[in-house]
């Protein structure tokens, strides 16, 4: 039930002194919560809530360092078992999957060495710079607002580059001569 300004309220007996109005104010404004201007952590805070441009590249981030911890902390270039175990699609096929050697090729580059790298997974190892180069636009654009020169890949491009890895996934399963060099056990 709305009330009118200068009516009596419901729990006010009929005929009763109505107090006057006040000119500006509201009669609890002197027992409002005054709120103190947000300190930096909570601008940064809500800016986050808000605004989380920075949320992508930081996830990428951690999943970047989360993969490379795994991989020097389980080095899959020994013999012992890791604790993801082994490929399954290897286990249920027999064959190399299209990522096969791509750990191993990590952990030769995490070390330095680009030549072991490209001997376990060349295909992967010609998208490094070019997913490096795409995280480092990303993030500083949504980072700093900074936009740094980058190429859009054209669809046949990008086609391209995924049938040359399907190529490389035959050819790496058979068992001759020259094709036996992309083999990596």
């Amino acid at each position: 039930m709305l009330e009118q300004a200068g009516a009596p309220g419901p729990l006010a007996p009929a005929g009763a002194p109505v107090p006057p109005p006040h000119e500006g104010t509201h009669p609890h404004d002197a027992y409002m919560w005054q709120e103190a201007p947000p300190s930096r952590i909570e601008r940064l805070a809500l800016a986050a809530w808000t605004k989380p441009s920075w949320l992508a590249p930081l996830t990428i981030l951690g999943c970047i360092g989360a993969a490379s911890t795994y991989v020097l902390t389980n080095d899959p270039t020994d013999t012992r078992l890791d604790p993801l175990g082994p490929c399954a699609f290897k286990m249920l096929t027999g064959f190399d999957c299209p990522g096969c050697g791509g750990t191993r090729m990590v952990w030769y580059l995490l070390h330095g060495d680009v030549l072991q790298a490209a001997r376990h997974h060349l295909v992967a190892l010609i998208a490094v710079p070019i997913l490096a180069w795409a995280y480092v636009v990303l993030a500083a654009k949504r980072f700093f607002g900074v936009q740094l020169p980058s190429k859009r890949i054209p669809l046949v491009a990008i086609l391209g580059f995924l049938g040359f890895w399907v190529v490389f996934a035959v050819l790496r399963n058979l068992p001759w001569a020259p094709f036996s060099w992309f083999f990596v056990s």
